[in-house]
């Protein structure tokens, strides 16, 4: 579960120009405003980050103007992500230790936005055991990683910011998941509806093995459309083999889509050397969408062209190297 809430060390601490209450702070790999000598440099805070939904107490009323919602804001032209509270909103008997998960301790949860009429089916039950969800973790958490793997031959793909969609051959059963829910059919759930209309069950089918592609459902009635789409289609960005447990490689997974004939997310880079500069990677995601030059893309996603598990990292997803930089003006633009 993500650290939505955890005790970490304040980095460094600059200044704003023309702003004297309020300077920077750098925790983990965020940036965020804080009031000018609150904390010094080396100080432990309890850091919140950005999707944090904070409980409906006292110390944190002056957030209801807010929804009680950690957003991404901007603060004399500085993007701030995530807030910073002295020690003592901690219980008396939390042990004070760096990193330490503090999100059940402070009530928070985390946000999540409502679910539109389209993409509420009927479930038939939890998301499959035999599948990975599809979760991605923020690069400003993994500098750790950056430094192991920095030199790494990736792929970068634009992410779109939809409704992730599963859809897989099990035993000779076609089945449709939303995040995370397994779905029985609706002639009105769009996942369901894109899944009939592309023709996902019989292209699956078509490979006479069990397998799972996985991808983000875009168009009208999802995420307020932002890339202005007609209709309603899937962008694939993973092929699974169920019964080897394990992603496809990115020119299998290229392959696989080219045979089925079905869209892919964009592709930015196949032949990114991994860097170790957290600033530098979500700059690269500061970026329009490739799919609507109007729009500001939601960010990227780098993977290694081999598919990479690293089990001794606790943020990653399953141990699957592969992690998101969200584009901080897309955030800014659209309330996130």
């Amino acid at each position: 579960m993500r650290k939505l809430a955890s005790i970490q060390k304040i980095k460094a601490l600059n200044p704003i120009e023309n702003a004297d209450a309020i300077e920077t702070a750098s925790v983990l790999g965020w940036q965020l405003v804080v009031k000018k000598g609150e904390f010094q440099v080396g100080d432990l805070a309890v850091y919140c980050e950005i999707d944090s939904l904070m409980p409906d107490v006292p110390m944190f009323e002056f957030l209801k103007p807010r929804g009680m919602r950690i957003k991404t804001v901007r603060l004399r032209g500085q993007i701030s992500q995530g807030i910073c509270f002295p020690l003592s909103i901690l219980p008396p008997d939390f042990e004070i230790v760096e990193d330490a998960d503090c999100t059940e301790a402070l009530g928070i949860i985390k946000y999540e936005p409502p679910m539109p009429a389209c993409l509420s089916g009927i479930a038939r039950g939890k998301f499959p055991s035999f599948i990975p969800k599809t979760d991605e973790t923020r690069v400003q958490v993994l500098q750790h990683l950056l430094d192991k793997y920095k030199g790494e031959k990736c792929y970068i793909t634009e992410k779109l910011d939809g409704s992730s969609a599963t859809y897989f051959i099990k035993d000779g059963e076609f089945g449709v998941a939303s995040r995370n829910l397994e779905l029985l059919e609706d002639a009105e759930n769009s996942f369901w509806k894109v899944a009939r209309e592309m023709d996902i069950e019989n292209k699956l089918r078509s490979f006479g093995r069990n397998i799972a592609i996985q991808g983000e459902l875009m168009g009208e009635g999802i995420q307020g459309n932002k890339l202005k789409f007609k209709g309603q289609k899937v962008f694939c960005f993973n092929a699974f083999d169920i019964d080897k447990y394990e992603y496809l490689s990115f020119d299998s997974f290229l392959a696989l889509m080219k045979k089925m004939d079905l869209p892919i997310v964009p592709i930015l880079s196949t032949n990114y050397i991994l860097e170790n500069e957290i600033d530098t990677i979500v700059k690269m995601a500061s970026m329009k969408s490739t799919l609507r030059s109007e729009s500001w893309a939601e960010g990227i996603i780098i993977r290694p062209l081999q598919e990479k598990i690293d089990i001794s990292d606790e943020h990653l997803h399953q141990g699957r190297i592969s992690f998101k930089a969200i584009n901080p003006e897309f955030l800014i633009k659209y309330g996130e």
